[in-house]
């Protein structure tokens, strides 16, 4: 494997310079590997020439474009650190992270410039500002001519990226990967889908996010393929899309199969090509997935992954190899194990903590020493924070996280359980179970839901239902109708708002 991410982009311009990496669909413009190489290297010496110090975090505020994705190869060929914000994470959160992670340079579009002005209120130090044309790149400011080469070469263990977790039970958190670790979760997904330089990949998941960063960016990377790159996911021009770009391949999450299944739009496939998409982020519902491989002849191949792994760490295998549906797969490229309170590992079918070592793994929390040690073991498992088992044939199981367990008279409830009842119902689009405090039970179940477009059920319909499924107590004790169900970047409901959500919001 090369060293750094220049590395592998000189390595792909040298095999064949002249095959197109990046396409945007939306502009009809193509980026070559070689290209890409020399437009990462002027970025790196346009850095250098601003006089940062060595290893400085850089900030990107872009939404997906060939140019988003080249200041992120060009970040880090520089050596430095690339920090991409969280477009949708909120001027507070976006403060906290500008504040904790140092950052001084900014590479902003205009759609966002807003948001980063308000975000910079409460910052007391200088941040530069660099205007991103998505289509065009960076207006970099007036100062001295810039050097041809970067003054710096990273290596594998040059910290590449510094990219920030969702923080939905406080201050989020800053995961720094290696450019080993970036290339490793990149092989992850080539050798876990066997993605060939022939491939074309579609990102339809904001780069800003592990999954779209890690999945299409790195997967690509590594496998010398193309990546068609969008602005955003649009129901309306998805299909069109994979057809004029000639996608071999997309990830997606949950959510957007949701939304792709319950459009009647009939698409034009070609399934000769189209041979596969993935799921990951956020466990997919079983009736989901056979419902969509039903309609579109197009297999899902459900995964699991992180912001601390690079994400991908399970994944079902391809066909025609048997995947079990309900399950995120089996470890490609690190090792997993379930792990009971002590770290220890316990038997096939037994419940517990899933913990992950590999290449793939963080070098730890930016400033957070003891956070790190709690996360990662002295032994150098991981601990993801997700409950599952693993069966005979090393498929790991998910039932939820630690965290969001809910806890009902002393008995563990896990809330996708109650989820995958409530999707099963017709009229559901999306649903998500929560805890809500209770004197008699310490905890009751009650969840939030979305219906379908022109759908709607009586909520005594609906308990009716899970009660004939789950039996009573597990079921829900309210159900909730929402416009929307709050979600991070990833598409992945953020099950600890919907309490304040509910009750606090009135």
């Amino acid at each position: 494997m090369t060293q750094s991410i220049i590395a592998q982009l000189d390595a792909n311009a040298a095999a064949d310079g002249d095959a197109v990496w990046l396409t945007s669909p939306d502009t009809g413009d193509s980026v070559t590997w070689a290209e890409a190489a020399s437009h990462a290297r002027e970025i790196a010496c346009r850095l250098d020439a601003m006089g940062l110090a060595d290893r400085a975090p850089v900030a990107v505020a872009a939404q997906n474009a060939i140019w988003s994705t080249l200041c992120f190869a060009g970040i880090t060929t520089g050596g430095y650190l690339a920090t991409p914000l969280n477009l949708v994470a909120g001027a507070r959160v976006m403060s906290y992270v500008i504040d904790h992670s140092g950052v001084e340079v900014i590479l902003c579009t205009d759609d966002h410039r807003q948001l980063i002005d308000e975000a910079l209120t409460g910052i007391d130090r200088q941040v530069t500002i660099i205007r991103l044309d998505p289509d065009s790149g960076p207006d970099w400011p007036d100062g001295p001519a810039p050097a041809q080469t970067p003054r710096s070469v990273p290596d594998s263990d040059t910290a590449g990226l510094l990219m920030y977790t969702s923080g939905t039970t406080g201050n989020p958190k800053g995961v720094v990967l290696s450019h080993a670790n970036l290339m490793a979760a990149g092989m992850n997904v080539v050798d876990g889908h066997g993605v060939r330089p022939d491939d074309t990949a579609m990102c339809v998941l904001p780069i800003y996010h592990i999954n779209g960063l890690c999945v299409t960016v790195m997967g690509t990377l590594m496998s010398g393929s193309g990546l068609v790159i969008p602005y955003r996911f649009s129901v309306r021009a998805f299909w069109q899309q994979v057809r004029d770009c000639d996608v071999s391949w997309f990830s997606a999450v949950p959510t957007l199969f949701a939304y792709l299944l319950n459009d009647e739009t009939p698409p034009q496939i070609n399934r000769e090509r189209l041979r596969f998409s993935r799921s990951a982020s956020a466990p997919l519902s079983p009736e989901i997935h056979r419902r969509f491989e039903d309609r579109f002849g197009i297999p899902i191949i459900e995964t699991m992954g992180l912001t601390e792994t690079g994400a991908q760490i399970l994944t079902n295998p391809m066909p025609p190899a048997t995947r079990k549906i309900g399950s995120p797969g089996v470890a490609v490229g690190n090792e997993i194990i379930i792990a009971d309170d002590s770290q220890q590992e316990v038997a096939r079918g037994v419940t517990g903590e899933i913990l992950v070592r590999g290449s793939n793994v963080m070098r730890g929390y930016l400033g957070q020493p003891e956070e790190t040690a709690r996360t990662i073991t002295p032994e150098g498992w991981l601990r993801t924070g997700d409950l599952g088992h693993m069966d005979e044939d090393g498929f790991v199981f998910v039932t939820g996280r630690i965290k969001e367990l809910i806890i009902k008279g002393g008995e563990n409830i896990a809330p996708r359980e109650v989820d995958e009842v409530l999707l099963e119902h017709v009229s559901i689009l999306e649903a998500a179970a929560f805890a809500v405090p209770c004197d008699q039970y310490g905890q009751r179940v009650e969840a939030c839901i979305r219906f379908k477009p022109g759908k709607v059920a009586d909520e005594a319909i609906l308990q009716a239902h899970c009660v004939a499924r789950l039996g009573r107590f597990k079921a829900p004790d309210r159900v909730h109708v929402l416009d929307d169900l709050p979600k991070g970047p990833s598409g992945k409901v953020q099950r600890l708002k919907l309490y304040g959500l509910v009750y606090d919001d009135g």
